[in-house]
């Protein structure tokens, strides 16, 4: 009797993916009711309708039954911080004094390497727990914290990226990178960038923390190593904005400190961006930079609300980030339900297609990953994530009577989290399923 071949696995369910931007083209999605992706090696072989895809399977292989449930790419955050997990939900009047009473005291911790271990492994575990599969990181301004970093997420076998943070002004001696050069930033990147599943970003915290001098050697980092990712914060809140202002008199925006310095360009990850003017997010579109918009942690902090209607009219890169510790949830569906809520609160509307499609495509576009992951096309990494319209009694409520797939995906988004997440792959193997 013929057996299936180990490197295939093939599962049923629901399909969702993307090809486009529901924002600009109404046949963005691919939706499969009863539908099959196969998984070949880690990577999707094919991904469809289960009439069509079942007699294709090798004789012997039964796929994984999710019938009732719903899979999607597995969802990614470009924005927050691995060690701000343990002072997530602290109180503060604003952004500054929370990073002066909270933040970096919590980070100054990240010295200790068992320190770096632990708080790694429980945030990584707590991302697929949300069915998180790829998230943009930062660590602190300790060598050891990317290491111990990567290090988890490389047993996992997860899709990360992630980088140290520069910071040579306006924080505590504690903290302070005297580093000069770059040179362990450097040695970083050789270490780790494209090792494995690896990504390094190159991370200035924000212009406030970093001299011309250290902003200027970033940027020369940033243009020799032109695959690297860059990630930083901007126009996140309006103190913040004019002390930039103060500091950078001769440029003509917060963001425009950035540009000047080289840090503008593909795979450059901004976070926030709420208070960007109209030059600004042509800027963004104009030099394929990307906004990682975190309304969690900008209504957390009350920093601003997101203007999705002025960014769409640039046509600027958009993801979703928890910006966790400022962010008050690790899950990628309450981050959907805020900005939902953000949207409406500047006049405009999301739908749950537009914000199922900034957690997956639309991220990996903004990466400049979409060969590799963030949906079912040939060939992507199989990471996806499992979801349970049932999870819990008010959503088998609502669910069971929804008449499209945007009813649906909107009760997902609004009324799902951690608990919605049946189970969680990474390349093709499991790595989280509830109640395990």
């Amino acid at each position: 009797m013929s057996t299936a071949p180990q490197n295939v696995q093939a599962y049923r369910a629901s399909l969702l993916h993307f090809h486009a931007d529901p924002a600009f083209d109404e046949r963005a999605h691919a939706w499969h009711e009863d539908g099959l992706l196969v998984v070949e090696d880690g990577k999707v072989k094919a991904a469809g309708d289960y009439a069509r895809l079942a007699a294709t399977l090798p004789p012997g292989l039964e796929p994984v039954d999710y019938r009732g449930k719903v899979i999607t790419p597995g969802f990614i955050d470009t924005h927050l911080h691995y060690p701000q997990t343990d002072m997530i939900a602290s109180p503060a009047p604003g952004l500054l004094p929370w990073l002066e009473t909270y933040t970096f005291p919590t980070e100054r911790r990240f010295e200790d390497p068992a320190h770096a271990r632990s708080t790694a492994e429980f945030f990584l575990d707590e991302l697929l727990r949300c069915g998180t599969t790829t998230a943009v990181v930062y660590c602190t301004v300790h060598p050891g914290s990317v290491d111990a970093f990567f290090e988890a997420s490389e047993a996992r076998g997860l899709r990360m990226v992630a980088g140290k943070v520069l910071m040579d002004r306006h924080c505590p001696d504690f903290l302070r990178d005297l580093e000069g050069d770059l040179g362990q930033s450097e040695a970083l990147i050789n270490k780790w960038h494209k090792r494995g599943r690896s990504l390094y970003a190159i991370t200035p915290r924000f212009a406030p923390t970093s001299t011309e001098a250290q902003l200027k050697l970033t940027g020369e980092l940033a243009a020799q190593y032109s695959d690297t990712f860059i990630q930083t914060h901007v126009s996140e809140n309006k103190d913040e904005c004019r002390w930039v202002g103060e500091l950078f008199p001769q440029a003509r925006s917060y963001l425009d400190v950035y540009e000047r310095y080289g840090l503008m360009r593909p795979r450059a990850l901004f976070g926030h961006c709420i208070w960007l003017d109209d030059e600004d997010f042509a800027r963004m579109a104009a030099t394929g930079s990307a906004a990682a918009v975190c309304p969690t942690s900008n209504l957390f902090l009350g920093s601003g609300l997101f203007d999705f209607e002025r960014a769409d009219g640039a046509k600027a890169l958009l993801s979703l980030g928890t910006d966790v510790g400022a962010g008050t949830s690790f899950s990628m569906l309450q981050t959907m339900n805020e900005a939902y809520k953000v949207a409406r609160l500047k006049g405009s509307y999301l739908p749950a297609l537009r914000m199922f499609y900034l957690a997956t495509l639309g991220a990996a576009r903004s990466m400049r990953l979409e060969d590799t992951i963030g949906s079912f096309a040939q060939g992507r990494e199989a990471d996806f994530v499992v979801l349970d319209p049932k999870a819990t009694p008010l959503m088998e409520r609502r669910t069971s009577h929804c008449n499209s797939l945007e009813e649906l995906l909107f009760a997902l988004a609004l009324l799902g989290d951690d608990r919605t997440v049946a189970a969680t792959y990474s390349g093709g193997n499991r790595v989280h399923g509830r109640g395990e």
